[in-house]
């Protein structure tokens, strides 16, 4: 019989399958570099396999053309959440997201749209309220002490 418990946390649908590597024009104060994401002073961004993200976020379709947005959304967001880019770089994040989406093949408009919808909401659910909550299955309990 197995003991113990799990840690986890959900919110994520998609995860990297291979490192993933481009040039963005997001250029940090300082290198950072954490588990899945670096992001260098020359705008070079690598996000590391093995990365999970919840994919393109509201009322929306997870499309071709929206996915690779997300991801390096995503990442950005993560970084300014653990405070190594500074909050002002928020618009910076939308702003590539709604670029990433049009050089990928969406429309315009809802490229527009899709900036518009991050602008508004992402600062209370991608900065402030970002982290995912750690969850316990089938629940967290002291270890017993043998006697």
């Amino acid at each position: 019989m197995t003991e113990g418990y799990i840690a986890y946390t959900d919110g994520w649908r998609y995860q990297l399958a291979e490192d993933y590597t481009c040039k963005i024009n997001v250029i940090p104060p300082l290198n950072v570099k954490t588990e899945y994401i670096e992001l260098l002073g020359d705008g070079t961004l690598t996000i590391r396999h093995g990365y999970a993200w919840d994919g393109p976020s509201g009322p929306t379709v997870d499309s071709k053309n929206f996915m690779r947005g997300s991801l390096v959304h995503d990442a950005l967001y993560q970084l300014i959440r653990e405070k190594h880019l500074p909050l002002s770089y928020r618009d910076k994040a939308d702003r590539l997201l709604q670029q990433m989406c049009k050089e990928d093949g969406m429309w315009a408009i809802r490229a527009w749209y899709v900036y518009q919808g991050v602008s508004t909401f992402g600062g209370d659910f991608g900065i402030k309220n970002g982290a995912h909550k750690v969850s316990y299955a089938p629940k967290k309990i002291a270890k017993k002490t043998l006697e």
